[in-house]
C-alpha cells in the first residue's frame, strides 16, 4: 500500500444526500468533501445510522447525492462500475453456486469476461490466496462464517477492481475470526494492492487496517475529523499493544462516543422534521 499516495481516485465534493419523508425532509449525509487517494485505506468510523453507509453507496453508484458531487477518476459518478468492488457484512455469495462457480461469476459477465482457461487460472489463484482450495467444489452452506467472508473477498478481487468499497464486512464474525480476516485482507492488499474504503464500527479495526480516518457526525453525517494513521505498513497484531495505539484508540473512541450521546439526543418524537 502506497504510504505517500497524490493521484485522486475518489473525491466528495460538498456532498448532501436527503429524503422527503412523512415527518419532513431527513438529511442523511450534509456538505461532506474529502479525497480519497491512490493507495490510500480510508475508515469511515462514526454512530450507527448517521450515514456512513450511505457516504459508501454513493462512491459505488447505489444512490445519486442531492447536492454536491461525488467523482471517480475526476468523472461524476452515474452508476456501478467494474472498477468498484463492493463488500459487504452479509457476504455477497451465491447460495446455488459452488465456491469456485461463485469466484468465476463476475469473470463470465460482459464488463469483466475472460476466456475460460484465464477463468481457472484466476479461480486457482483465489482459491490458493483465500485458503479455499479445498472447498472449491463445496456450495456456501458448507463453509463457516469466515470461509463465506474470504469467498466474498476472492469473488471481488478476481474481476481485477482498482477501488474496493467494504461495508463492515467482518462485523457479524466472532473476534478471533475477525482478528484473521484483518491479517488476512492486510496481507493480500500487500501483495496485490488496492485503494480501499471501509466502513466500521470498530475502532481498533480502522486504526489497525487504515492509513486515513474518517470520523463522521451524527446524522445528518458532516465530516468531524479526519485522522492520519501514523503506523507504518506492514503491521501485525504487537502493534496493538503499543502506547501510541492506545493513545489514538483513545481519541477516536471519544469522538465516536461524543457523536453518540447526540444521536441519543436526536431520537425524540419529530427529531428529523424540518
Amino acid at each position: 500500500m502506497n504510504s505517500q499516495p497524490s493521484i485522486k481516485r475518489a473525491q466528495f465534493e460538498n456532498v448532501s444526500l436527503s429524503f422527503d419523508t412523512p415527518k419532513g425532509i431527513l438529511r442523511v449525509v450534509d456538505d461532506v468533501s474529502y479525497d480519497i487517494h491512490d493507495g490510500d485505506f480510508i475508515a469511515v468510523i462514526g454512530p450507527s445510522g448517521c450515514g456512513k453507509t450511505t457516504m459508501m453507496s454513493m462512491l459505488a453508484g447505489f444512490q445519486k447525492p442531492t447536492t454536491g458531487e461525488v467523482l471517480f477518476d475526476g468523472h461524476p459518478v452515474k452508476g456501478p462500475g467494474p472498477e468498484r468492488g463492493v463488500i459487504f457484512q452479509e457476504y455477497g455469495v451465491f447460495p446455488w453456486l459452488t465456491v469456485k462457480e461463485n469466484i468465476s461469476f463476475g469473470l463470465k459477465l460482459k464488463a469483466n469476461h475472460v476466456p475460460v482457461k484465464e477463468q481457472n487460472q484466476i479461480c486457482e489463484h483465489y482459491l490458493a490466496l483465500m485458503g479455499l482450495s479445498d472447498f472449491a467444489n463445496s456450495y456456501p452452506k458448507h463453509l463457516s462464517g469466515g470461509m463465506r467472508q474470504r469467498l466474498a473477498i476472492a469473488r471481488a478481487y478476481a474481476v481485477k477492481p482498482q477501488f474496493l468499497l467494504m461495508d463492515e464486512p467482518f462485523g457479524a464474525l466472532d473476534a478471533q475470526t475477525r482478528a484473521n480476516m484483518q491479517n488476512l485482507l492486510l496481507k493480500v492488499l500487500a501483495s496485490e494492492g488496492k485503494t480501499v474504503m471501509l466502513i466500521t464500527h470498530s475502532v481498533e479495526e480502522a486504526i489497525y487496517l487504515a492509513s486515513r480516518i474518517v470520523v463522521v457526525t451524527a446524522r445528518p453525517a458532516r465530516i468531524k475529523e479526519i485522522i492520519d494513521v501514523p503506523f507504518a505498513y506492514p503491521r501485525d497484531e504487537s502493534l496493538q499493544e503499543r502506547p501510541e495505539f492506545g493513545e489514538l484508540r483513545s481519541h477516536i473512541r471519544e469522538l465516536v462516543m461524543s457523536e453518540y450521546r447526540a444521536q441519543q439526543a436526536q431520537m425524540r418524537p419529530a427529531s428529523f422534521s424540518e
